[in-house]
């Protein structure tokens, strides 16, 4: 192991003059936001759910046609294929609104803080919780990856 994998990148150096609790408070942050990507992954996953959804209607109502059911497909043809599942919404231009709305907003003002009081690094409590818990000089516990030739 290298000296240089002993020290943490400047990149996750905590700035001269910021305060722990400046740390912990933007640490709490970065959770929200991270709970929030979480959050769009699962609005993600909903869409694909719901498209899969209703190809598979789709299909059935055509298996029901063959079938002879030819009423019963012609009502959840009409009931439910291409159906918005939020008023006049599909889950494309749900997904849209949120990414330009609320997750466009959390992101730039996680941003803003972070350039105002942090000079923009990231995950500085996470950083600083990695110095406390690993153990200094010994392999897999290196501060940052090896450097590849220069």
């Amino acid at each position: 192991m290298s000296l240089e994998q002993e020290e943490p990148e400047r990149k996750h150096e905590v700035p001269q003059g910021t305060s722990e609790q400046t740390v912990d408070a933007l640490g709490k942050l970065s959770e929200a936001l991270e709970v929030i990507e979480e959050a769009r992954g699962n609005l993600y996953r909903f869409h694909r759910l719901t498209g899969r959804a209703d190809l598979a209607l789709g299909d059935a109502v055509e298996l029901f046609k063959a079938a002879g059911h030819t009423r019963i497909a012609q009502e959840l043809d009409a009931a439910l294929v291409g159906r918005n599942v939020l008023e006049g919404r599909w889950t494309f231009q749900v997904i849209e609104e949120y990414d330009d709305g609320y997750y466009a907003e959390f992101k730039e003002r996680e941003r803003k803080i972070r350039e105002q009081l942090a000079e923009g690094r990231r995950h500085l409590y996470e950083a600083r919780m990695k110095e406390d818990r690993r153990t200094h000089g010994r392999r897999g516990h290196e501060a940052t990856p090896p450097r590849g030739p220069e």
